[in-house]
């Protein structure tokens, strides 16, 4: 690549298919269906369930443990990513971006997106591990959901966690000629509904698991 000014657009493009898409989506349901349906499968979920705390509890300290290392690994995974690809190709245009331009700005929204992607994904893939005995087909089902969230009608778009972290990346990208265009949710908007829709998920699930019965028979 000849050209600086095109490096935010190729890396929003890496970031929205690759990053985001494809490594946070994946991640976050490999670390939050084990939480609880890996206790079920190693048969030692009832140790939980005999502790003197309430299953609310164990459901909020599960997320948040979850929550914590995806947060760590996928921020570390869009910063090194974004500072390798920069300096890589143009260091001395690079570090004048990160440290006089928009580079640190673009850097800080890239971030914001990823840790609000580990919130809403981690809940819905916590809640999915609780309710399949076999997650992995929910889980593609889900994925091809996002992954054609650009063709569904505007209605149907705000259904989907991808919609709103959309319309957060500092460097939006073209959806192609077949996309179903729709105004970006403001910022205002998409946040609150995030970590509103995660609460609510959450919620479900609580509820889930205070009436579960542990049964290991075909696991």
């Amino acid at each position: 690549m000849e050209n600086f000014s095109e490096l935010s657009m190729v890396y929003a493009a890496i970031y929205g298919g690759l990053i985001l898409r494809t490594l946070i989506f994946f991640g976050c349901a490999w670390v939050f269906m084990n939480l609880f349906r890996g206790e079920v499968v190693d048969r030692s979920l009832h140790y939980y369930f005999l502790a003197p705390v309430r299953r609310e509890v164990l459901v909020v300290g599960k997320y948040l443990s979850g929550l914590i290392a995806t947060i760590v690994l996928f921020s570390i995974t869009t910063v090194g990513s974004m500072f390798i690809y920069y300096f890589w190709l143009f260091p001395s245009e690079s570090a004048r971006f990160f440290f006089d331009g928009a580079g640190a700005s673009q850097m800080l929204a890239y971030l914001g997106v990823t840790i609000l992607a580990c919130i809403g994904y981690g809940a819905v893939f916590l809640l999915v591990g609780l309710f399949f005995r076999n997650p992995i087909i929910p889980a593609l089902l889900l994925y091809g959901w996002e992954w054609l969230n650009f063709l569904l009608p505007p209605l149907l778009k705000k259904l989907s966690v991808i919609h709103y972290l959309q319309s957060l990346v500092p460097v939006p990208m073209p959806e192609g000629p077949f996309a179903v265009l729709v105004e970006p949710t403001p910022a205002w908007i998409s946040v609150p509904s995030l970590l509103l829709f995660t609460g609510v998920v959450l919620f479900l699930a609580s509820l889930h698991i205070r009436r579960m019965e542990i049964s290991y028979a075909g696991d």
